[in-house]
């Protein structure tokens, strides 16, 4: 009924989020001017309230144009809700910018400060809960069999089977998939409950009866020969066409094109931290970080150098070859933990539990991660970060970058004193794929406020690990 009559539903969208904003405004005024709770009446306000609602004829549509602006009507059956509540956010916060410069411009200074502020607040909240009610109702309607679209796959791969699961998994979404076209694969072949119901060639007969919402290519690497072709005969049809590559074997991140003059350019990988800006501020947080750490752990850290030295033969301080950042090699600092052992013994292995090389000192510092305070300095030095993956000794890159697919790709930013993995419990003898996972998912997913995350969350869980032999 809604796909029906989808036109009327977009304006009645629009409608209700006008209505959103108007009812907001005035909310904002009661409270300022009319409610209890005022310190002013609107019959004493420079301006009347007349002319504070004579403003709603340029607030309310000024608003759906940034409604409009920050993608709040494009579809979002797939989308993650706090990517439209940030959208909601940021629409707003540029309203209220938009409307105090206006204020300034044309000298308008007895427009309520504190009105418009109440405004902005209650903008935020009465358009979350509208567009989260909306969102409830529609997955409500979905699950039960209405408002659905009808897709039809053409390509047997990986990314078709991806892309089964992923419907299947959220009804809320309303899509159906009708079945598969493959030349490949025997007609008949089903897969999660979607069957191969024909050759590619068979678009020539069901594109015409329109009884579709979307095609979805997802044509095999070794078929991309034939992609210009089948977009064409799609594109001519009229039915929305989408392309989902086959290519997670490849690179399973978050790939972003770049425009080169009008020629589409696929990064790989997106790393936050190639941006300047975003460089810098890391390093900055880095440096008063450790400046912080030094200071504050500076007793602790003298009286672990003390019970080293006292309880076996040999420095306090151990210096150890590691990998950083773009693959080049620096001296870790840590406090020492086992006995001092023949040149290249510790490349043997790392170390397990009850290992024998470790000092009962060792044993504590390690289980309280306290033999890794002096990497203060490594962070201090730029050789290392507050937070990052993890570095490793050069015998162990050289294995693992053969062995675990992508695991280079550390190295991309510098290595941390403590990192998404680690509060995640894989230190130490962990697996070292699943470790890589959850480096690549914080190399790509990298914001300043994820790093005070971490950082908060090493407190609780990343201190006292039970893989810290």
């Amino acid at each position: 009924m809604i796909k029906d009559n989808q036109k009327y539903f977009n304006r009645l969208h629009l409608l209700m989020d006008a209505l959103v904003v108007a009812v907001s405004y005035i909310f904002a005024w009661y409270l300022k001017f009319d409610s209890p709770f005022s310190d002013i009446s609107p019959e004493i306000g420079v301006l009347t309230m007349q002319t504070y609602f004579e403003l709603l004829y340029f607030i309310v549509p000024g608003y759906i144009i940034l409604y409009y602006y920050f993608n709040l009507y494009t579809p979002k059956r797939a989308t993650v809700h706090k990517y439209e509540i940030i959208n909601i956010i940021q629409a707003n916060t540029v309203g209220i910018i938009l409307l105090m410069a206006g204020w300034y411009f044309i000298k308008q200074i007895d427009v309520s400060r504190t009105m418009m502020g109440l405004f902005y607040i209650i903008n935020i909240i009465f358009t979350t809960i509208f567009r989260s009610v909306l969102r409830a109702l529609l997955q409500f309607f979905r699950k039960k069999g209405y408002n659905l679209k009808y897709i039809l796959l053409v390509g047997y791969s990986r990314a078709a089977e991806e892309y089964i699961l992923r419907i299947n998994a959220n009804p809320q979404w309303g899509y159906v998939v009708r079945g598969i076209l493959d030349d490949s694969v025997p007609r008949g072949t089903v897969y999660k409950g979607v069957k191969v119901i024909g050759s590619i060639g068979n678009l020539h007969y069901i594109l015409p009866q329109n009884k579709l919402d979307e095609i979805a290519i997802t044509l095999s690497l070794d078929n991309y020969d034939r992609l210009e072709y089948i977009v064409d005969m799609c594109e001519k049809s009229g039915v929305h066409t989408k392309f989902i590559p086959d290519y997670n074997s490849l690179f399973p991140s978050r790939p972003y094109t770049e425009d080169l003059m009008g020629l589409a350019v696929v990064n790989i990988r997106y790393v936050p931290l190639t941006n300047t800006l975003n460089w810098v501020v890391k390093r900055a947080v880095d440096i008063v970080v450790s400046l912080i750490g030094l200071v504050v752990f500076s007793p602790i850290m003298l009286i672990c150098a003390i019970a080293v030295k006292c309880s076996s033969k040999g420095p306090a301080i151990f210096k150890q070859e590691r990998i950083g950042l773009h693959n080049k090699p620096f001296e870790m600092y840590k406090f020492r933990t086992m006995e001092v052992q023949k040149p290249g013994a510790e490349k043997k292995g790392w170390t397990t539990k009850d290992d024998p090389r470790v000092t009962k000192v060792g044993r504590l510092l390690r289980k309280t991660s306290m033999d890794e305070l002096p990497q203060l300095f490594n962070i201090l030095k730029g050789d290392m970060s507050v937070v990052g993956p993890r570095p490793e000794r050069p015998q162990f890159v050289e294995k693992f970058k053969e062995e675990i697919p992508r695991y280079m790709v550390k190295h991309q930013v510098r290595p941390g004193l403590t990192g998404w993995a680690q509060i995640n419990g894989y230190r130490g003898d962990t697996s070292i794929k699943r470790r890589i996972e959850h480096d690549i998912f914080y190399i790509e997913n990298w914001t300043l406020s994820f790093d005070i995350k971490i950082m908060f969350l090493t407190i609780f869980k990343g201190l006292i690990n039970k893989n810290a032999y």
